[in-house]
């Protein structure tokens, strides 16, 4: 049996004072859903601020919720989780966040909308173990879950890893008790510039190695290229002018061997011979001829018109350029382009800009020496500026780290763990973004006792007293608004619990805090009490929850008190408790 909400009309529940349960700075979790997972056949929970408490008698279910919470928040846990005989098991759980909360930023990188003020995250897992996740209806990977449930819950009890226990989340607890915010992004600034300086360095020893390699080849290239200076286009106007100079030779040579066609051993000399025998026949005969003089007359004006010819042909060739090794030595500079080209694989035109930047390349190597040296001069510089952040922020942490010890000490004599002492232990380590200080939280549970780990050293009951103690401590830290405490006043009772009670109230004072407790001391200091029971439905068992009303909170903390039988005195006690 589950109720809807605080009150009959289902309405989301209320702080004991009041107040709207979206307030507050963190995100609260306003409601969980439940369907066949486990022994939970149906359950749905309306949440509100301040502290709720989770009774019930032991194996009735109380961890299970957590189990399903935590299936909605994307953590790991058991494989068989589908109730026997359903086909899937499916939780929602939907919170209250803020405008500025960090979980907006996630939803954004990851694609995923953000409703005005809630956000439902959904997991539905198969009878043969797959699993699907939907966060405000849309699909999304489980690590995507486990980023957002970072942001929104923690979770604080003997077998948690997440929290107070995993030593890598220590030093950021410390820095955000100091609130050193602003020397952390200092050091991290610090550390970029560092990192960007030891890159440049890097890019320019990796050049001038490179360089050096080809020096050699370097110097050669550029030398041949500066005597060649080959220009852009220079091989297309080279090539035309080959073609034309070739052309012009061939030309020349038909017209020079038309000229040797007319002149002395060619047709000049046949019209010479025929003049002078026609002239001697003609002076033989006594007395004029008129044929024999006709057809000199007519060699005559041939031999005049081919005179002409000849002139003509000659001063035409006289003309032309006479420069003979012109088309040679256009044809030897077109092919050492041609050549030195293929040797860079770069086409002609190219030869000019390889040159400029074979040029850069050998003015770089011979600058490279004083280029390291600069580089070398800007990494020492950031990383002077980058030990100052660090040395700043751990004198930081070491004031801090004084401050927490001495206010979880505090801490501890209520706790009924006054021999106890607690440390917060920081040594050197690799220097980071973040600084060089590993952080560590230590315990000794008694004066001469080792000191080591939490979870370690201490025993059970101890382990979650020291855990509630520094969750005191740190309280305000962090930006979950919801703290989940799995049976954290294990082991203890009396004063000692009372006390845990105390603190667990004060610590859900600025936010929401769930309890799963056994103790009568603790469920008596909450703002909302649930029942966790086991009941039979058709002979297969089931899990019920109930917000119980002031008379049955009452029973159920009388009952934590005195067992099955509930006395008058028994309900006394409890009045006593709740009203203290």
């Amino acid at each position: 049996m589950a109720t809807a909400g605080c009150n009959a009309s289902g309405a989301r529940p209320c702080a004991a004072n009041g107040s709207d349960p979206r307030g507050g700075s963190g995100a609260l979790l306003l409601n969980l859903s439940i369907r066949d997972i486990l022994i939970v056949r149906a359950l749905e929970l309306d949440l509100g601020p301040g502290l709720t408490v989770l009774t019930g008698e032991t194996g009735s279910g109380k961890s299970i919720l957590l189990d399903c919470l935590g299936l909605a928040l994307g953590w790991r846990g058991r494989a068989d989780i589908v109730r026997p005989g359903a086909e899937n098991g499916e939780v929602s759980a939907t919170f209250a966040l803020p405008p500025d909360h960090p979980a907006r930023a996630i939803l954004a990188e990851a694609g995923l909308p953000a409703a005005d003020d809630t956000l439902i995250l959904r997991r539905q897992v198969a009878a043969d173990g797959r699993r699907s996740q939907w966060v405000n209806d849309r699909r999304a990977g489980a690590e995507t879950l486990r980023a957002l449930a970072e942001t929104l819950v923690e979770l604080h009890g003997q077998h948690d890893e997440r929290g107070l226990l995993n030593p890598r989340g220590h030093r950021a607890l410390l820095d955000d008790f100091a609130g050193a915010a602003e020397a952390v992004e200092r050091c991290r600034a610090a550390w970029r510039r560092l990192s960007d300086a030891r890159g440049a360095l890097a890019s320019a020893e990796a050049a001038l190695d490179a360089a050096q390699r080809d020096e050699a080849f370097l110097r050669h290239a550029v030398e041949e290229l500066a005597r060649l200076d080959p220009q852009p286009g220079e091989a297309e106007a080279l090539d035309a002018r080959r073609r034309a100079l070739q052309a012009g030779a061939r030309r020349r040579e038909d017209v020079a061997r038309a000229l040797a066609a007319l002149g002395p051993e060619g047709a000049a000399g046949p019209l010479r011979e025929a003049d002078r025998r026609l002239g001697a026949a003609a002076a033989a005969g006594g007395s004029a001829d008129p044929v024999l003089d006709e057809a000199l007359a007519a060699i005559g004006r041939v031999r005049s018109e081919l005179a002409e010819a000849e002139a003509a042909i000659e001063g035409w060739l006289e003309g032309l350029d006479a420069d003979p090794g012109a088309l040679e030595a256009a044809e030897e500079r077109l092919f050492a382009i041609r050549a030195l080209a293929r040797k860079h694989g770069v086409p002609p035109d190219d030869l000019a800009a390889l040159a400029r930047d074979l040029g850069a390349r050998l003015q770089s190597l011979d600058a490279g020496a004083a280029g390291i040296g600069a580089a070398r001069r800007a990494v020492a510089a950031a990383a002077a500026v980058h030990a100052e952040a660090e040395a700043a922020l751990g004198a930081i942490r070491a004031r801090a780290a004084g401050a927490l010890d001495t206010a979880v000490a505090a801490e501890l004599g209520p706790l009924r763990l006054e021999r106890a002492a607690f440390r917060t232990a920081i040594s050197p380590a690799e220097p980071g973004p973040e600084g060089a200080d590993a952080v560590s939280f230590v315990v000794a549970t008694s004066p001469g006792a080792p000191e080591g780990a939490l979870d370690k050293i201490a025993s059970g009951g101890e382990l979650s007293r020291f855990l509630l103690a520094l969750k005191v401590a740190l309280a305000g830290t962090g930006s979950a608004g919801t703290l989940i405490f799995d049976e954290i006043d294990r082991g203890v009772g009396g004063a000692t619990a009372d006390a845990v009670g105390r603190r667990l109230a004060a610590l859900a004072a600025g936010a929401q805090v769930l309890v799963v407790t056994h103790s009568a001391q603790v469920a008596a200091r909450g703002a909302h009490h649930w029942r966790v029971e086991k009941h039979l439905a058709d002979g297969v068992a089931e899990t019920g929850v109930s917000l119980l009303a002031p008379e049955a909170r009452t029973e159920e903390i009388a009952r934590m008190l005195a067992g099955e039988s509930v006395t008058e005195a028994a309900r006394a006690a409890a009045r006593a408790l709740i009203a203290g």
